[in-house]
């Protein structure tokens, strides 16, 4: 009898331990999980047709590409990736699925319109892109511009795209939730874009794909210009890029019929960089990243979660051995 009383609690706490081990590892997975991000100025598709997308996620071209989701919003609109490319994104995603990176999941993301929510900005000026992620890993960005002629009529191709990038940078700095990626914009380029962005990890199997509708105004005296028809698109405005964690007036569009906003009021506190275009050619200064971190809550939560499991099954071999 005795040998029996000693046998039970360790095949209880065998049993306890088997229906808490599946538990526990999803949890575990629940915080590297959320280390996804996407690009909220230039405001990525993604970023915009989502519930944290604010009014344009409102939208047409929002609300048709949730119609084609089957109805679902991009409320992971951090966690486009895809496993396993290792710089083969030419051979792994699809013409057409770009930017969706070719997911199911993200397939309203793909359609061909010219009213995507859209950024302004100025040939040959400086950028500093704005790269919400939850947790930092190290990985190069490379950033691509539809060639000039691009016609926004029809899914996004591999051939719109020119074969190297116009700016690529490895292991940025990251503070808050935020990268800060510096770059000069190409100088010929004027109408509807799309500025797709690529993150490959190095720290992870994933790689990260994005795409950033862009409006370059044509110059004075050329109503014609090189791109697609800027339409009457809603513009990203910079009320929506500080809710994103982004300061930089640097691409910061104002919707129409309301005046431009300051470039000191939005980034007073900001580098010159991020004060105002600069000409291209202009060396960009340090990455600076905002200081809102959303990684905190969701750890908290899974470790809570975590620990409340743990004495559930504590308890019960407790309860076990006093039999």
């Amino acid at each position: 009898m005795t040998a029996h009383r000693r046998t039970l609690p360790t095949s209880a706490l065998a049993g306890a331990a088997a229906l808490a081990a599946p538990l526990l590892l999803t949890l575990s997975a629940a915080g590297p999980a959320q280390a996804h991000g996407a690009p909220t100025q230039p405001v990525s598709r993604a970023f915009a047709c989502s519930p944290d997308g604010g009014t344009l996620a409102t939208t047409a071209a929002c609300r048709a590409a949730v119609t084609a989701n089957g109805g679902a919003p991009f409320t992971f609109w951090d966690n486009l990736r895809v496993s396993n490319v290792n710089g083969r994104d030419r051979a792994v995603i699809p013409d057409g699925r770009l930017c969706s990176g070719g997911l199911p999941d993200y397939r309203g993301l793909d359609l061909a319109r010219s009213d995507w929510p859209s950024t302004t900005l100025t040939p040959g000026a400086r950028l500093t892109m704005t790269y919400r992620s939850t947790i930092p890993h190290t990985g190069t960005f490379k950033m691509f511009l539809t060639k000039p002629g691009y016609d926004p009529s029809g899914p996004l191709k591999w051939s719109d795209l020119p074969d190297r990038p116009f700016a690529e940078v490895k292991d940025p700095a990251m503070k808050g939730d935020a990268y800060r990626i510096g770059m000069t914009l190409p100088s010929d380029r004027t109408g509807r874009h799309v500025l797709y962005t690529i993150w490959q990890n190095s720290s992870t199997p994933d790689t990260y794909y994005s795409c950033s509708d862009v409006v370059f105004p044509a110059a004075k005296g050329n109503a014609g210009g090189t791109g697609g028809s800027d339409a009457s698109a809603p513009t990203a405005t910079a009320s929506s890029a500080a809710r994103s964690g982004s300061a930089d007036a640097t691409a910061s569009a104002t919707p129409a019929g309301q005046p431009a906003r300051a470039a000191e009021t939005e980034g007073a506190a900001e580098s010159a960089d991020s004060a105002a275009p600069q000409a291209a050619g202009t060396v960009a200064g340090a990455p600076v990243a905002s200081t809102t971190d959303d990684a905190g809550p969701r750890h908290l939560i899974a470790g809570a979660a975590a620990a409340v499991l743990l004495a559930a099954v504590a308890a019960i071999v407790l309860r076990l051995r006093r039999r």
